[in-house]
């Protein structure tokens, strides 16, 4: 490894805790008990099945928050776009073009007008 470069530090310090408490929930979902200190006498399969896990959680968790972020944007739009339609004095009754030319509300009862 080049000098300067570190490994297995996170991007956002403050989250180290968290993350070593993250790895040993998942550690202890997959019936690995003690996973702590030195692993170094572990299968890889065992350690990368943790991190495998650990990540498939995190992409699960991001996505999510992106599911969030949409909805909400589609919510706050779609209230403004009510907040504008309310002001502009739009009334309950619907005037519909039914593709003979017409135009005017619709006339359910006398079906002999179509």
């Amino acid at each position: 490894m080049a000098a300067g470069q570190s490994r297995n530090t996170p991007v956002i310090p403050q989250a180290g805790l968290a993350l070593e408490r993250f790895k040993q929930e998942v550690a202890a979902e997959l019936g690995i008990p003690n996973y702590q200190g030195y692993l170094g006498d572990l299968p890889s399969r065992i350690n990368g099945a943790v991190g495998g896990h650990m990540v498939r959680r995190m992409i699960a968790a991001a996505e999510q928050s992106l599911i969030s972020q949409a909805s909400a944007q589609v919510s706050a739009q779609f209230k403004s776009a009510l907040g504008s339609q309310v002001g502009t004095g739009m009334s309950g009754t619907s005037t519909q073009s039914f593709g003979t030319g017409q135009s005017g509300t619709a006339n359910w009862a006398n079906p002999s007008h179509t």
